[in-house]
């Protein structure tokens, strides 16, 4: 935005309006959601974590993540949310997938974190939690394990790679 073409920047208060109107329409489209809306092979991944024995925690930086799980009936699936308003840091400082790893109540070593950002591996890997990255945004990070997709994410394909 050129400003010696009068144009003002926002106040204060016009940007938060702005951020509330736009998360009161992202929370009217997420309780929309449905199981139908899992990305794909994601809930079989979940399934068999959890048959196999194996905890789950989210390390999501959305107030939202609650109300996403539940539309999504995941919420069982996982011991517990990180509540972002909890956090002194943001990504790519480790602090999120720390508290995540408290959570589950093991060491670093001992977790894979999944991410499809950049700057969440990076959290991920300042932890040192294992990175396991999905989709193309994260294809460059020297990954130990990555997949290009969501339906390729399985306790298969991931031991398969860890053994590589």
């Amino acid at each position: 935005m050129n400003l010696d073409q009068g144009y003002k920047p926002y106040t204060d208060d016009e940007k938060a309006n702005f951020a509330a109107r736009k998360n009161k329409h992202y929370v009217t489209l997420i309780t929309g959601l449905t199981p139908n809306d899992i990305l794909p092979g994601m809930f079989d991944f979940i399934a068999d974590i959890k048959q196999k024995g194996y905890v789950a925690s989210i390390a999501s930086a959305s107030k939202n993540a609650p109300t996403i799980l539940k539309q999504l009936g995941l919420t069982d699936y996982f011991i517990g949310i990180v509540d972002p308003s909890t956090l002194a840091h943001g990504k790519p400082n480790p602090e999120i997938y720390i508290k995540a790893g408290e959570l589950l109540k093991l060491a670093p070593q001992q977790i894979i974190g999944l991410e499809d950002a950049s700057a969440g591996v990076k959290a991920i890997q300042g932890t040192g939690q294992t990175a396991l990255g999905i989709g193309p945004a994260v294809s460059q990070d020297n990954l130990q394990l990555w997949f290009a997709d969501t339906a390729s994410v399985t306790l298969d394909n991931i031991k398969q790679k860890l053994t590589q």
